[in-house]
């Protein structure tokens, strides 16, 4: 059972799926400050000192928090566009890296043979 284990766990996809988890979270934390920390008091000022997360209605005993739900919202559509421009570089990177693919080869001389015995069995077949 651990030679299963390992060979499973040594495996290139597992252990890229596990330092894509690492940097995903890094990158996420990275996103989340800069939404929080930069991007939302900005926002904040240019809509006249709101601040989205205070915004709530109450009735009764009863919380209604509709600007820490707008601001969940505008956090999620910031932090997909950033993993998209992520994403789109890190593809235009691997593009410019991979090789093109080679022409195939000449065929072989037994290749080539053979495709003229072929050529011939079919020409006998016709007449």
């Amino acid at each position: 059972m651990w030679k299963e284990f390992k060979a499973f766990a040594l495996k290139g996809n597992v252990l890229d799926l596990a330092i894509g988890v690492i940097v995903g979270a890094a990158f996420g934390k990275i996103v989340t400050s800069l939404v929080e920390d930069m991007l939302m008091p900005v926002i904040g000022l240019l809509m006249g000192g709101i601040d989205l997360k205070g915004l709530q209605f109450q009735y009764g005993d009863t919380i209604l928090k509709y600007g820490a739900f707008l601001q969940t919202i505008i956090d999620f559509f910031i932090v997909s566009f950033s993993i998209f421009l992520f994403v789109k570089g890190i593809n235009k990177l691997k593009r410019k890296e991979d090789p093109k693919p080679e022409a195939p080869p000449a065929p072989s001389k037994e290749e080539l043979l053979l495709t003229e015995i072929r050529d011939l069995l079919k020409q006998r077949q016709v007449e």
